[in-house]
């Protein structure tokens, strides 16, 4: 396969994951922000810082009022970060890589771009809020489907693989990151209904509430979540599942062209970090360098990945 569809495939799953992601910050800024109206603009700050897009608003408004965020993150053209401009970016790589994708899977992604298109055309008022999100959640759990419905278990479908759990880890990673230790207002509420309802949120923006419960019980805890978050291998937004499918698919990758490559060996080494870890010693070491590290090693396997398979070229 030639780098330049090899990349198309990555960053088309990347930039469709992203939007996903986007609406989830969206929706878990909402329902914090309605359980603590009183610092509801620090709450859309750290949404905002999440997202990787707080300097770009801040060049923009003043304020963190909720309704410019929103639309900032939903519909602002001008913000790489918002749903409508990963939604374009995904499809203008998908129609580069046309000839790589189904039938299903490129008219999924067109319908989404224009779905979402004619949905983001005007502000979202915050009662239509709710139904907004769910579709584009919907929008882009239909190009997932048809992915994995129709595509062959090629070196195609591996690159497409990779850049939707290089994104997936990256944003469970970074709203852990933020939002441990913006949640509660004071230690006085650790245990309190606002801090079990604060949990909760978290979880539910990556559609791992009812998840946690079957494992876990009604005891949402700061440690279980994080545990579950970054170690449970059966979660799928999961670091530790995620890292395990990246590993996968690079070894898929490897089998297909027959030469071992350093970004396999990354992955293997990122994944076993990982494994080796247990909550009690990531928050010995500060859960907010665990993060970071994380983060680092992603952002390099991501580009040794681009070089081993000469996404430019």
């Amino acid at each position: 396969m030639l780098g330049k569809t090899a990349g198309g495939l990555f960053w088309m799953s990347r930039y469709l994951e992203r939007s996903e992601n986007g609406a989830r910050l969206v929706e878990a800024g909402f329902r914090i922000a309605l359980t603590r109206s009183d610092t509801a603009s620090a709450e859309w700050q750290s949404i905002l810082a999440t997202s990787g897009a707080l300097a770009d608003y801040d060049a923009v408004h003043g304020d963190y009022d909720s309704d410019q965020v929103i639309d900032f993150l939903l519909r602002d053209a001008s913000n790489p970060a918002s749903v409508i401009s990963t939604v374009k970016a995904a499809r203008d790589n998908a129609r580069l890589v046309r000839t790589a994708l189904t039938r299903e899977v490129w008219e999924a992604t067109n319908e989404a771009w224009i779905t979402l298109q004619a949905l983001l055309a005007r502000p979202v008022k915050e009662q239509d809020l709710p139904d907004v999100l769910h579709t584009i959640r919907q929008q882009k759990a239909l190009v997932r489907g048809a992915m994995a419905g129709t595509m062959l278990r090629n070196d195609g479908f591996n690159f497409a693989r990779l850049g939707t759990f290089l994104e997936r880890a990256d944003n469970t990673a970074r709203i852990l990151d933020v939002k441990y230790f913006l949640l509660l207002p004071s230690f006085a509420q650790v245990g309190s209904s606002l801090d079990h309802v604060q949990w909760e949120t978290i979880l539910r923006s990556v559609s791992a509430l009812r998840a946690y419960r079957w494992l876990n019980g009604t005891d949402v805890s700061p440690a279980n979540v994080a545990e579950f978050l970054l170690l449970q291998p059966q979660m799928p937004r999961s670091l530790a599942f995620c890292s395990h499918k990246i590993m996968d698919n690079l070894g898929y990758l490897e089998q297909d062209y027959g030469a071992e490559s350093p970004s396999c060996r990354m992955a293997k080494a990122h994944y076993q970090k990982l494994k080796d870890s247990n909550i009690e010693s990531i928050f010995e070491r500060g859960l907010h360098q665990f993060v970071q590290d994380f983060l680092a090693d992603s952002h390099a396997l991501a580009v040794q990945i681009e070089r081993d398979y000469r996404f430019q070229e």
